[in-house]
């Protein structure tokens, strides 16, 4: 079971918004990697290289964005496709937009534990109730997401989805950062609660990649796809 994340920015200005001090792509793909998702892609325009150097030393591929004629939905497709194209084993992938920068590390690994018990369906993180991001689908959703509206923006491509026969389930991470985004200061979030879990639950340890890299040597940083190598 291997689950993706794809962190979608709208603009350069997107990517780089500041949260807390930190680029909004370097935090959420900072977050995505110590919660176990792999591989970590970023779909965003970079005219200038201030995208990548934003993740520099993390591990992270980045990719151009697919047409904006497709709309969101080929920008999703986009970071699935991509996400295959560097480990065919992939299941799922997060999707997740760069705005909501404050979802916690603990929400990802939270949202693959749950993948691993229903592989066929979709995640939604949810706080006091409230359906957040980044949501996890499966990667059977890149065929219905080619024929999802442009104009379509991501809870309503979601929901499109759901429309078309796919199970999407709320998943309580009690992370305000799924439901709050950067228009938020992060000192003013309500506090992380985690989600409910029992005295006897054991948290399976998603960050080992990371642990088994020696001290001295930096992780590689952001790759970029080759041309060819671009999907959907």
């Amino acid at each position: 079971m291997t689950v993706a994340a794809v962190i979608l920015a709208a603009s350069p200005a997107s990517a780089l918004a500041d949260a807390d001090g930190t680029p909004a792509v370097r935090r959420i793909a900072d977050a995505a990697w110590a919660g176990g998702a792999t591989p970590v892609v970023v779909v965003a325009a970079d005219p200038d290289g201030a995208v990548a150097a934003a993740l520099a030393t993390a591990e992270v591929t980045l990719l151009e964005p697919a047409p904006l004629e497709g709309g969101p939905a080929s920008q999703i497709a986009r970071g699935i496709g991509g996400a295959i194209r560097l480990v065919a084993a992939t299941t799922a992938a997060l999707v997740w937009p760069a705005r909501l920068a404050w979802a916690d590390a603990e929400t990802v690994t939270t949202l693959i534990e749950a993948h691993g018990d229903d592989a066929a369906g979709a995640l939604r993180p949810a706080f006091e109730g409230a359906p957040g991001w980044p949501a996890l689908v499966p990667v059977e959703v890149l065929g219905p997401l080619a024929r999802v509206a442009a104009s379509r923006m991501p809870d309503e491509i979601l929901a499109d989805l759901a429309a078309g026969g796919l199970a999407v389930r709320l998943v309580d991470t009690g992370d305000p950062g799924t439901t709050l985004d950067l228009s938020t200061p992060r000192a003013a979030l309500p506090p992380f609660a985690g989600p409910p879990r029992a005295d006897d639950d054991v948290r399976r340890e998603w960050g080992a990649p990371a642990a088994e890299q020696a001290d001295e040597s930096a992780p590689a940083g952001p790759a970029r796809l080759a041309a060819d190598d671009r999907t959907a």
